[in-house]
């Protein structure tokens, strides 16, 4: 999934990010189509459950170990990440879809935020962040606002501040990414791992919300339709982050609002205005500017697609 066919060498970090992107696009139709019939907690204990089946099937296929030796980052991704993902669908059952994509997306504004703290420590002093890198991030969001320019009603602001929350948590759980592939962590192990907490908690908040709802055949179509899409992009994400440079991805990932505001287009009739035209262009020029900047990470995380001990 990883490898180019017949040249065994893996694929570019980039590349991983814009096909991940495009996927979760694809995937927040389906939630948002999906929240008709089922509450968030319902949505996260399907993407998760279904994914974790996925993915011990992969792991098995590909002869990769399941046991870890940092349990501690797992807990510390999959609260943050389960988390963001339980807020990050509620919101899309309750804003535009191109809206709560933007409020998730600002996950990469949040990286930046923590990255210039972190220079605030005495360890840290006089090696702050790349100034061309928090540029770029800041460009990326600038195009953000002119695509979307994103306004919230009276009544959606719970989900408004929910989309907000989940960027946050989201940034904190894509620096749990990083340090998973420092340590070498195969991508089906962490999303393993992810999958489990999300299966779990996602079936805690179902019960405390009266169980689980019916299905209808639309319903089911889209929950497995999500799931697919979600485990599939998750994979390609967190070998992205394993194997390249955090701020560059997270401003890349500013491609999935491009993605879902042509999905608007095309399956709902939004309208595509000049300004959002010219916001897709900043969004992609601050992606592919961003990719030759900054230090690569310990490629400890090659190790990944190799088989790992049971």
């Amino acid at each position: 999934m990883t490898r180019r066919a017949g040249t065994g060498r893996p694929l570019p970090a980039p590349l991983l990010m814009v096909a991940s992107c495009a996927l979760f696009a694809l995937m927040g139709v389906c939630v948002k189509a999906a929240s008709a019939h089922y509450p968030a907690a319902d949505l996260v204990f399907y993407r998760c459950g279904l994914g974790a089946l996925f993915v011990l099937g992969l792991a098995r296929w590909r002869r990769v170990g399941l046991r870890t030796p940092v349990p501690g980052m797992h807990l510390g991704r999959g609260l943050f990440g389960v988390g963001g993902l339980m807020l990050w669908f509620h919101s899309l059952g309750g804003l535009p879809l191109a809206t709560a994509m933007t409020l998730n997306a600002m996950s990469s504004v949040w990286m930046a935020v923590f990255a210039l703290l972190a220079t605030l420590l005495p360890s840290r002093r006089g090696r702050g962040p790349d100034p061309r890198m928090m540029a770029a991030v800041g460009a990326g969001f600038l195009g953000v606002v002119l695509v979307l320019r994103p306004t919230l009603g009276q009544d959606q602001l719970w989900h408004g501040m929910a989309g907000l929350v989940s960027g946050v948590l989201a940034a904190l759980a894509y620096r749990q990414l990083v340090e998973l592939g420092r340590a070498g962590e195969p991508e089906e192990r962490t999303v393993w791992y992810f999958s489990l907490f999300g299966l779990v908690l996602g079936a805690a908040a179902m019960a405390a919300g009266g169980g689980p709802q019916s299905h209808t055949p639309q319903g089911l179509a889209l929950v497995l339709s999500m799931a697919t899409l979600a485990t599939v992009a998750q994979l390609l994400m967190t070998r992205a982050y394993a194997t390249g440079r955090p701020l560059a991805n997270a401003t890349l990932q500013y491609l999935g609002i491009a993605f879902s505001l042509l999905l608007g287009v095309w399956l709902f009739d939004d309208p595509l205005t000049p300004s959002a035209l010219a916001g897709i262009a900043l969004i992609v020029a601050a992606g592919i500017s961003v990719t030759g900047l900054g230090p690569q990470p310990p490629r400890r995380a090659a190790a990944a697609s190799r088989p790992g001990d049971t």
